[in-house]
């Protein structure tokens, strides 16, 4: 099972104290101050594990404390410092202080070290505070306390290839003949509930692919598990989009989930991507390919027909993939701080509906905007796909609840509507 969230208590040691101490040595009457610092507190140090691919342990300890200092001692003796406690986590771990939300560490690197508390500094025994006025002063200081938080973690897996899809389009079948992976397969929606890796070897060379399970209607805003499975793209550099070709409508299908990616986040749109129609093993799939593909390259969209279960032009697309990904500029996988936009508090508008100085409606917002950029207003089912959006996004009820009637002009963004129910 692969836990890609939890929520962890963490505080760093005390400082040891200093102590009040002072010289006894024969011969050496009234000897001066010689009170030992104390040690420093221990650090809560997070390192990234590549043997790790999950954060499992955190669901069974959640509370973790590194060692105090210890106090100083006579002749002007330091304590020892408190053990650091190191915390492994997987490739991929984004820390956050579970109070603001704001982004601490993007752990990506193997064994890359990131202090996340330190301990608190050690006292100064009385030796620190001697001057000329007070030649034994009898004061030391208490260690400083360390620094205790809540913090979340989230893991979004590192691959070179995301393959997205509907659900039951063929994805996991695909990665299991492409790769080393052996993912869950049946012949129903929803077989593959958290994603799977899998390394890919062509010509001497080496990809991961990570198959995201199937994204439905209202993903971007959570819907089902769509922010669980969307945060495992964004790290990708490619995506290969499976369409299921025994889809009553596969473009209705590639569309929706183009409109998942980019109402998730806007740069998602604009990745990369190989589209492989999928099933041409069966005979309904092999009738609508050369419908899918006319309307496909219409888009500027060349796509593989391929059948994932019979492994037929498997290898063209997989030779595809390896030449496409050889020319593209190497990306940090580490997630930007903007993609906190996409995290919505409750109250947060999505969007704001006016009425214009002839009555029409005035729709504006990021999200809805973007959604009908992209829409192919020449095909029906790409109109049906933005009505779905519409009522998804809560758009729809909220233009009936200012008084919307048929034939009214509706203006999102730059685009002119007739509204019709």
């Amino acid at each position: 099972m692969l836990v890609d969230q939890a929520k962890i208590y963490v505080r760093s040691g005390d400082g040891g104290d200093g102590i009040v101490a002072f010289r006894r040595e024969k011969y050496i009457p009234r000897g001066g101050p010689a009170g030992g610092d104390g040690g420093r507190g221990g650090d809560i140090i997070f390192r990234v594990n590549p043997k790790l691919s999950t954060l499992q342990v955190f669901k069974k300890k959640v509370h973790f404390k590194a060692d105090h200092g210890q106090r100083g001692g006579s002749s002007n003796k330091t304590g020892a410092n408190g053990n650091h406690l190191t915390i492994e986590v997987p490739p991929g771990t984004l820390v956050r202080d579970a109070d603001t939300n704001q982004l601490i560490a993007d752990l990506v690197e193997p064994y890359e070290t990131i202090v996340i508390a330190e301990g608190g500094r050690g006292g100064h025994g009385n030796t620190h505070f001697k001057s000329a006025s007070n030649k034994t002063p009898r004061v030391a200081e208490k260690g400083a306390p360390g620094k205790e938080m809540w913090i979340t973690l989230e893991l979004k897996l590192i691959a070179d290839v995301g393959i997205v899809g509907v659900p039951n389009a063929g994805k996991s079948t695909l990665l299991s003949v492409i790769s080393n992976a052996k993912p869950k397969i049946a012949d129903y929606p929803f077989t593959t509930l958290e994603p799977n890796l899998g390394v890919v070897i062509y010509d001497h060379h080496e990809l991961v692919f990570a198959d995201i399970p199937g994204l439905i209607e209202g993903a971007h805003m959570g819907v089902g598990l769509g922010h669980a499975f969307l945060r495992h793209v964004q790290r990708t550099r490619m995506l290969l989009h499976v369409i299921d070709g025994s889809s009553e409508d596969p473009i209705a299908d590639y569309s929706q989930i183009r409109s998942e990616l980019a109402l998730y986040d806007d740069e998602l749109g604009t990745r990369p991507q190989i589209v492989a129609f999928n099933k041409m093993d069966l005979p309904e799939a092999q009738a609508r390919w050369p419908e899918v593909d006319a309307k496909l390259q219409e888009q500027g969209i060349r796509a593989f027909a391929i059948s994932a279960a019979t492994q037929k032009d498997v290898q063209q697309l997989i030779q595809r993939v390896f030449e496409e990904i050889s020319q593209l500029p190497v990306r940090s996988p580490k997630v930007a701080e903007a993609l906190e936009v996409y995290e919505l508090g409750e109250d947060e508008a999505i969007f704001e509906i006016e009425r214009g100085p002839e009555g029409e409606y005035l729709v504006t917002g990021e999200r809805i905007e973007r959604a009908a950029a992209m829409t192919h207003w020449d095909y029906d089912e790409a109109i049906q796909r933005f009505q779905k959006i519409l009522e998804t996004l809560g758009v729809a009820e909220a233009l009936r609840k200012a008084g919307v009637e048929p034939g009214d002009t509706v203006f999102i963004g730059d685009f002119e509507l007739e509204w019709t129910d």
